[in-house]
């Protein structure tokens, strides 16, 4: 039950398996969202600066590369038609002609042709065709052809009872149609029947080609027919059988002779110049409708359709085709391989295939429904690595090799053992045999149970390189049965997304600081610096390289591009190429990475949603250039304002805010376009690349600028550098007049501040003067108090000297009379007083001297000057003797030492001190001393 189960899925899975997907050009598709109009579009043209113009709905649309922009239809109908025609645009709509051309800032305006000539116009006439010949311009509508003379703006008219369908131009030839009624074509400005034959009488013409120098008819549901003169025969290619199954509705011949069909409800076909068809696209396969209503092919090839909903444009000529898997059937691709003429590509589904080069999808290896991790050719057989082992493919057919049980990463020969492969599993490495014509599994390493997912054999070692522990040198014995010896390297550890591999007999070592080089004489890896441009730190995504055995090629990715290395075409020299690998471009898993050679100079790169083939004869060589396609100024006060960008610019202050819109006409889905500006005056330096066409500069100073801009397509810069230079007013307050006033004002300032300032100066200056005067007064003064101070203490000192002096004088005095007294007392006591009374006259004579008195009072003058003049002059009363206590008094003298002074006693002395209170009228309780101290 169980394997009837499993061949039911097997059978089940193999139904499905045939994918019916083809790979195909990229497709940039624009919707309404985008172009800002309505869904429906009907006709394209282009001008010589590359802008594409497209016939809306709702009005003409211009598309610069970068944006698009909406003019709405002159009298509110849907355009029909539009042709470029020099430097006019022509359009063509309800009831209404003329063309449209640039003014000096660059926008559109429309100028009524039909309106000039004053056209009376059918009901309803609607014009759905343009075509410009020598000096005269054709608009078709479904019953009449104007022909407009350039020259002399005349026109003639054509009329028709029956639809005319459509015109086409046949080198210098119009050629028309009538329904039921046959083709016709114009000279000298009149209609003439060519063929009436009955297929072209019952069928509507969808072009007409020139092909041999006979007429190759398209027509709308019978394909294509060759009339030669009056002969109608059918032309027999392979596409025949499927054109009577579609409704082509418009078509067209490139540029190589080949044909683009646009159908009413099947998308395009592309047919070869010799009716091969080359490849459909439908919505199934990227277009955003199926319903076609005008094709055209621009300067660079692409196809750009008008389309029931949206616009799209196929670039045809474009390096990428690409093969998507809507269903989700296929999967991620790990790795691809082409062998015995078909294609095979490995993924998380499983083994897929299809024949190289055909069209019909792909089928599931019958036996392998895991992850497949490698497809390696070795020996003229196809061995793929998958989750549960290896296995050998025959055709639609894996017979998996017995005895392995883990998981193989990828698969290496023995370069001495030609019977022995080394694979990498999940759990080490392993060896297979070839034995009697079969590849059996033989042994697993012993020694090493590491994941293996990238080794190279190198230097009779095995290198294993694993993310998380670094890279590992294993000597293993020469029947590599187990391993020897195991060397980590020192230099080298845990880096993400690295690997290894071999590139003409040298082993690599990739990771995000460069590719490095093993050198065996210092037994260790080193930079190599050539090989290392291929990527920068910034661009690394993963050290994965793929080395292509049949082109000699290395092969790694970065972030913005796919890189190889490739021997010169002159000598062996490695050159380093860059192809430019859009963001946009569907990618792999990182650290899966995966590229493979198809033919002819074609790879395939497997991504998480199918695969991408490069063909490298398609990479284009051509260069491109920039445009300023509109300048705004904004300012707060009013709105937004185009200028005229083809001369300088002057603005005024308050516009300060400038508004640069740029592009490159340029329309390669996976090419990216990036710019860089700078602005002279302001920034000397060139911004960071950004994708955005546009910048604004806002709050500019005024002053002089130059505004710079230039961009790179992929990987190459335009040949130009577009300019603008303009200039900021200086505002109001700044302008000549202001500066003269505030010149002006500043002079009239400083004049008022130097007098100010002079009087404040000399007012200072006399207030300082006074000061400084008042300051030498008060020293002066100052000094002649201290001269007083110093003339005081000297007079205090000559008191003090005067009062000790007088001091001593009275002390003398004293001790004098006390001595007299004391020597006339013990005279008294002698016997004989008449022998001795002259001693005592003379001693009472000494005692009583008035001489002593003097002397004193000259003394008792100088230590105390004036007091006997201010006490006489209080008490005029007092006599010499009062005056004379008065000034012992002064010295505090008491009355004991008074006594001797004046020669009696002390009784006496008190006598005396009591009549001088009495002539001096001193109160009772005053004392007599305190108050002569006090005077």
């Amino acid at each position: 039950m169980r394997q009837l189960s499993f061949l039911f899925f097997n059978i089940f899975f193999w139904a499905c398996g045939f994918l019916h997907a083809q790979e195909h050009p990229p497709i940039e598709i624009f919707s309404p969202k985008d172009y800002g109009a309505e869904t429906q579009n009907w006709s394209i043209s282009q001008s010589k600066e590359n802008y594409i113009y497209v016939a809306n709905n709702k009005g003409l649309l211009e598309f610069n590369g970068a944006n698009w922009k909406l003019y709405t239809s002159p009298n509110e109908t849907i355009i029909r038609s539009v042709k470029v025609i020099d430097t006019l645009i022509y359009t063509g709509s309800n009831r209404e002609f003329g063309y449209w051309q640039r003014n000096e800032f660059g926008l559109l305006y429309y100028t009524s042709l039909s309106k000039k000539l004053k056209v009376d116009f059918l009901e309803d006439e609607e014009f759905w065709n343009i075509i410009s010949v020598d000096d005269y311009i054709l608009f078709q509508s479904l019953k009449r052809i104007y022909i407009y003379n350039k020259t002399d703006a005349s026109y003639s008219i054509i009329d028709s009872e029956t639809i005319i369908y459509k015109i086409f131009k046949v080198d210098e030839t119009i050629y028309y149609q009538k329904t039921k009624d046959g083709i016709y074509k114009i000279e000298n400005g009149k209609s003439k029947l060519i063929s009436n034959h009955i297929i072209l009488k019952e069928n509507r013409l969808v072009n007409i080609f020139n092909k041999n120098g006979h007429l190759l008819i398209a027509t709308e549901n019978n394909g294509f027919y060759i009339l030669n003169d009056e002969n109608l025969s059918k032309w027999n290619i392979p596409a025949n059988k499927k054109l009577l199954e579609l409704s082509v509705f418009r078509s067209i011949q490139l540029k190589d002779k080949s044909f683009i069909l646009g159908t009413r409800s099947n998308g395009i076909l592309h047919l070869t110049s010799d009716g091969i068809i080359d490849y459909s696209i439908d919505t199934f396969h990227g277009l955003s409708n199926n319903t076609v209503h005008g094709v055209f092919e621009d300067a660079e090839n692409n196809i750009w359709l008008a389309l029931e909903n949206g616009i799209n444009c196929v670039n045809i000529k474009s390096p990428f085709s690409i093969y998507t898997d809507k269903e989700g059937k296929i999967g991620t691709i790990y790795t691809s391989s082409v062998f015995n003429n078909n294609l095979y590509i490995g993924t998380n589904h499983g083994l897929f295939y299809k024949p190289l080069g055909g069209k019909q999808g792909f089928k599931l290896v019958e036996g392998i429904q895991e992850a497949v991790w490698c497809l390696t050719m070795i020996d003229n057989t196809l061995f793929c690595g998958h989750d549960t082992g290896t296995s050998i493919i025959n055709n639609d057919v894996g017979e998996k090799i017995k005895g392995i049980q883990q998981g193989t990463w990828n698969i290496k020969p023995i370069d001495d053992k030609t019977d022995l492969l080394l694979q990498g599993n999940y759990d080490g490495l392993y060896i297979i045999q070839k034995t009697n014509g079969t590849w059996v599994f033989r042994n697993k390493l012993e020694g090493f149970d590491l994941s293996s997912k990238f080794f190279e054999i190198y230097n009779d070692q095995v290198f294993v390189s694993h993310e998380y522990k670094g890279v590992f040198k294993i000597d293993v014995d020469n029947d590599f049965t187990k391993v020897l010896d195991i060397k980590k390297d020192p230099d080298l550890g845990k880096e993400l997304n690295s690997s290894i591999a071999k590139y003409n007999n040298e082993l690599l070592y990739t990771y995000k600081k460069g590719i490095l080089k093993y050198n065996t004489e210092v037994n260790k890896f080193l930079k190599d610096t050539v090989l290392s441009t291929l990527f920068t730190e910034e661009d690394y995504t993963s050290g994965r390289i793929e080395f292509n055995k049949e082109t000699n090629t290395l092969w790694c990715f970065s972030k913005r591009d796919l890189n190889y290395v490739a021997p010169g075409k002159l000598s062996n020299t490695l050159k380093v190429n860059k192809i430019p690998f859009s963001k946009s471009l569907p990618r792999g898993l990182t650290g899966y990475e995966n590229i493979s050679y198809l033919d002819n100079q074609r790879y395939l790169i497997g991504t998480s949603t199918g695969f991408v083939v490069l063909d490298l004869d398609k990479i284009p060589n051509k260069s491109y250039d920039i445009s300023i396609n509109s300048i705004t100024k904004h300012s707060i006060a009013t709105s937004p304002e185009i200028v005229n960008k083809n001369s300088n610019g002057s603005f005024i202050n308050k516009d300060n805010n400038i508004e640069f819109i740029f592009g490159v006409s340029e329309f390669d889905k996976y090419l990216d376009t990036e710019y860089q500006y700078q602005l002279e005056g302001m920034y000397s330096n060139w911004s960071n690349w950004s994708s955005k066409p546009s910048t604004l500069f806002e709050n500019l100073p005024y002053g002089d600028y130059v505004f710079n801009v230039r961009a790179r397509v992929g990987n190459t810069m335009t040949k130009n550098i577009a300019t603008y230079s303009f200039n900021i007013e200086r505002p109001w307050h700044l302008s000549n007049a202001m500066i003269t006033s505030y010149v002006f004002l500043v002079l009239l300032f400083s004049f008022i501040m130097h007098n100010v300032y002079k009087r404040y100066y000399k007012k200072q200056r006399e207030a300082l003067l006074q000061k400084t005067r008042r300051e030498l007064e008060l020293k002066e003064l100052e000094n002649k108090q201290q001269f007083m101070r110093f003339n005081n203490e000297k007079l205090r000192q000559d008191i003090d000297n005067k009062n000790r002096e007088l001091g001593i004088s009275t002390m003398s005095l004293i001790k004098k009379n006390e001595f007299l007294n004391s020597l006339k007392k013990e005279l008294q006591n002698v016997d004989d007083l008449n022998k001795i009374k002259h001693v005592i006259k003379i001693i009472d004579r000494n005692i009583n001297n008035t001489d002593d008195w003097h002397v004193f009072e000259e003394a008792f003058n100088n230590a105390d000057k004036d007091f006997l003049k201010k006490i006489k002059q209080e008490h005029p009363s007092l006599t010499s003797n009062d005056l004379r206590l008065c000034a012992y008094l002064r010295l505090n003298l008491s009355s004991k030492e008074i006594a001797p002074l004046l020669n009696i006693s002390a009784r006496s002395v008190e006598v005396k001190r009591y009549r001088l209170r009495k002539k001096m009228d001193l109160p009772h309780e005053s004392s007599l001393t305190d108050y002569i101290l006090e005077i």
